[in-house]
């Protein structure tokens, strides 16, 4: 007899005895054989009520399906420890379905696993086996896997098992893995940078150790070229210490406050010679009574030092920079309330819209010949980027074929707009 019944017989038998006893009482005559019967009815009804209180505990945990269990007999805080837990967690019965599948778990695996087996979820031939190994041995087990889409994560999984339920721990090494390859691609691409004017440099000295030892022309041509070559490698280097620097301290952020006006104004000064010989106008305006800008002030005016810069050597000949400061709202998920916005736009080419997203990545160049012929390293606005990603701003890259470029910074404005500390 299912629990069902029992529950209905229950709901139905407390009302009815109830009834019946009250017709009894209303119908005052104890030799009737009909009132005797419902009586008994009654009484026999509260019998079975009673019987399928004391027995519903029991039905209900025979009635479960085998499995399927929801930690119930954990305290509420050990589950909630679980479901809280930063690292993927799964723990799966003695047939291989989920019992439990924590927030972070059900993020990895972006869909309800209540129940499902394990190998509705995961397709790695690697992880099943070692599942399947630890669920049948008890021996804990390790083992590194990937998931390729949608996008490619790296983690190591550990299997173990205790009595009838079987572990499964995760761990997102995808951060870890990407810098590793980050690491490596940075070290082949400064190897490959620092080649080329290296090679310049020796060809240049074999010969004028040869031939050419006593050929003033040609000594004083090459002298030239290996000037610009040396150059070169001494920004690259100095932009390859820079960003090394700022990526080691970019987890922690600023405490100083600066006059963004002030140091707007210090780099347009420095630049305005090289724009002039550019042919370029360069202008700045500025709105009146702004607050003071969270950041370092070196680090600020490298920042638009690399912008304004950039502007004027990809910009019109004879063309414009315009580089505006103003005050903004809030960004979301920033925690500043106001942002200092200031913007660089010049009114060049453009960037082709397949290479914006990648500007800011490493030794990337549009054109690599016109970046070498300009003394570009690759280097400037990866700078830019995390001194920006730093302060808690954003930078923003807006470009149109034939119309130019904008450049938009966005920093945290001082709450207090007090004095400024100018930091060095």
């Amino acid at each position: 007899m299912g629990f069902a019944f029992w529950d209905r017989l229950r709901r139905i038998a407390w009302p009815l005895a109830a009834g019946m006893l009250a017709a009894i009482l209303l119908a005052n005559t104890k030799s009737d054989l009909l009132w005797t019967a419902f009586a008994c009815v009654a009484v026999a009804a509260i019998v079975v009520t009673a019987i399928a209180v004391r027995l519903k505990p029991a039905l209900d945990q025979t009635n479960r399906v085998p499995g399927d269990s929801d930690l119930a007999t954990l305290p509420p805080m050990a589950r909630d420890v679980f479901e809280r837990l930063p690292d993927p967690l799964m723990l799966l019965d003695g047939s291989g379905r989920v019992i439990f599948a924590n927030r972070a778990m059900r993020g990895v695996i972006g869909v309800d696993a209540q129940r499902k087996h394990v190998s509705a979820l995961v397709r790695t031939p690697a992880l099943l086996e070692a599942i399947k190994r630890t669920a049948t041995g008890g021996e804990a087990t390790s083992v590194e896997f990937t998931f390729p889409v949608p996008v490619q994560r790296n983690y190591p999984a550990h299997v173990a098992r205790a009595g009838n339920v079987t572990m499964l721990l995760l761990h997102d090494l995808t951060a870890v893995k990407r810098a590793e390859q980050l690491r490596a691609d940075f070290v082949a691409n400064a190897s490959h940078e620092l080649r080329t004017p290296l090679a310049a440099l020796s060809g240049f000295i074999d010969t004028l150790k040869g031939h050419a030892k006593d050929d003033i022309a040609a000594r004083e041509q090459f002298l030239g070229i290996m000037t610009v070559e040396a150059e070169r490698m001494r920004r690259l280097i100095d932009d390859l210490l820079s960003l090394t620097r700022i990526e080691q301290n970019e987890h922690v952020p600023p405490s100083g406050q600066a006059s963004l006006e002030t140091v707007l104004r210090e780099a347009v000064a420095t630049l305005t010679p090289l724009a002039g010989a550019e042919g370029i106008a360069l202008q700045m305006s500025a709105a009146p009574n702004l607050p003071p800008a969270v950041g370092e002030r070196d680090e600020l005016i490298q920042i638009f030092q690399n912008l304004i810069h950039n502007a004027i050597k990809y910009g019109r000949q004879g063309g414009h920079v315009w580089v505006t400061l103003e005050l903004g709202g809030g960004l979301s998920g920033r925690g500043a309330e106001a942002m200092l916005v200031t913007t660089v736009r010049d009114d060049g080419e453009g960037i082709p819209s397949d290479a914006v997203p990648r500007l800011t990545e490493r030794f990337y160049r549009v054109d690599v010949k016109r970046s070498r012929e300009k003394g570009g390293t690759g280097l400037g606005l990866a700078i830019v980027k995390h001194i920006v990603n730093r302060h808690q701003g954003r930078l923003t890259i807006e470009s149109k074929a034939g119309e130019g470029s904008t450049f938009t910074v966005f920093l945290p404005a001082a709450r207090d707009g007090g004095a400024v500390t100018e930091m060095s």
